[in-house]
């Protein structure tokens, strides 16, 4: 008479109610996968059962539900990927947990202090560097550096009905009659001063005019442009003028920009030219004021000079068989021979899953199932502990025989 099937049947059911315990403690935990104990038979030689064991423990790596944080650190995958993450030694583990925060040395990282990977970004203005290691990605606090204006543009209707100024009359700006409208703008040098750019518009004849800009700021005086219209109204050619930025505070002497005037034309307004909102690619430094991680993992830094600026991006990784992950505790996983190799890229992209910004991904763990497989789980105990108090009762049988 052997107790083994039912000994084995117990430390089964006990592993089922442990695998049960561990998915309801963990069902507040962002991230988490459920686990479902899987069980074998042993069989002897003789080929009479000798029990069951615990063969695996399986996880599932179904989606949990996206809940909104309105955090700008938090981060849920959805469908397939992992978040990958290093710790201080260079190891490399996989996490679904997408609660992240800031070091004292701005690096983002888990609860645990391993640290989120990415593609980082570079270059002026930066880009992002796809096609690299990843490497752990930071929120840094430095400040934006001033950009020079190069290019502008400026669209105008120029009122046709304007009498024309004869040649032979001298320009001065602080003389309205020496010419027929004015526009300004701003304008960055090198060290990132502000410039207030004056556009001074003079009708010379039917169709054509001169256009004089002036650095008020510095008083620096552009060689006039003389600009023609069809008489459609069609401004004839590229409409391109060149622009002299004085030099302010040791910023670049002989500072020049491209502005453009394409797309504007000659109309008769009625009233005065009409002068649209001018852009220009320059701007002052600027201290980082917010940052947000978007829904494509791109990292956006917004600073004090109303400018963005790109800080990296988060990569994910996916297996081809994400059940072969080895669970390292802490809500990681780490890759084996069984899960194959990471595939690293951009959410959204191949296989990988989407992102969504200021979410979580929570546990996947169904209490409600998980309440029902504990008492399946139970019941299973009590029948195998009932096997022995059964077989000890035939042996008690047994030994009282005369």
């Amino acid at each position: 008479m052997s107790f083994s099937q039912a000994v084995s049947g117990l430390n089964a059911a006990s592993s089922n109610l442990d695998v049960i315990g561990n998915n309801i403690a963990n069902s507040a935990t962002a991230g988490f996968k459920a686990s479902t104990a899987a069980f074998a038979d042993v069989f002897a030689g003789s080929g009479v059962g000798l029990g069951t064991k615990v063969a695996a423990i399986i996880q599932n790596f179904g989606d949990g539900t996206t809940t909104t944080t309105s955090r700008g650190l938090d981060v849920a995958i959805s469908n397939s990927g992992f978040f990958r993450m290093q710790d201080n030694a260079g190891n490399t583990y996989y996490s679904r947990n997408g609660q992240f925060t800031l070091t004292a040395d701005r690096e983002i990282v888990n609860t645990e202090g391993m640290k989120l990977t990415g593609y980082a970004a570079a270059g002026t203005p930066p880009t992002i560097q796809t096609g690299t290691n990843p490497v752990a990605l930071t929120v840094p606090d430095t400040a934006m550096s001033a950009n020079a204006t190069t290019k502008g543009a400026l669209t105008t209707t120029l009122n046709s009905s304007y009498t024309a100024i004869p040649a032979t009359t001298t320009f001065d700006p602080t003389d309205a009659s020496t010419y027929s409208d004015k526009s300004s703008m701003s304008v960055f040098d090198s060290l990132g001063n502000q410039h207030t750019l004056d556009l001074y518009f003079t009708k010379t004849a039917d169709n054509t005019w001169t256009v004089r800009p002036i650095d008020s700021t510095t008083g620096t005086a552009s060689t006039p442009t003389s600009i023609s219209f069809t008489t459609n109204g069609t401004l004839i050619g590229t409409g391109d003028i060149s622009v002299d930025i004085g030099s302010l505070n040791g910023s670049t002497a002989g500072q020049n920009m491209t502005l453009s005037l394409a797309g504007s034309k000659q109309q008769n307004t009625g009233a005065k030219s009409t002068f649209g909102n001018p852009t220009q690619d320059g701007y002052a430094p600027g201290e980082l004021t917010s940052y947000v991680i978007n829904d494509d993992g791109t990292i956006t830094g917004s600073y004090s000079n109303q400018k963005t600026q790109l800080l990296g991006q988060i990569v994910l990784t996916n297996f081809s068989n994400p059940e072969g992950l080895k669970s390292m505790g802490n809500n990681v996983w780490s890759a084996t021979a069984a899960s194959g190799q990471p595939l690293v890229g951009l959410a959204g992209t191949g296989n990988l899953g989407t992102l969504t910004s200021g979410a979580l991904e929570a546990s996947n763990v169904d209490q409600s199932k998980e309440l029902v497989n504990m008492i399946v789980a139970q019941r299973n105990y009590q029948a195998n502990a009932q096997t022995i108090k059964t077989q000890d009762q035939i042996l008690n049988t047994l030994v009282n025989l005369r």
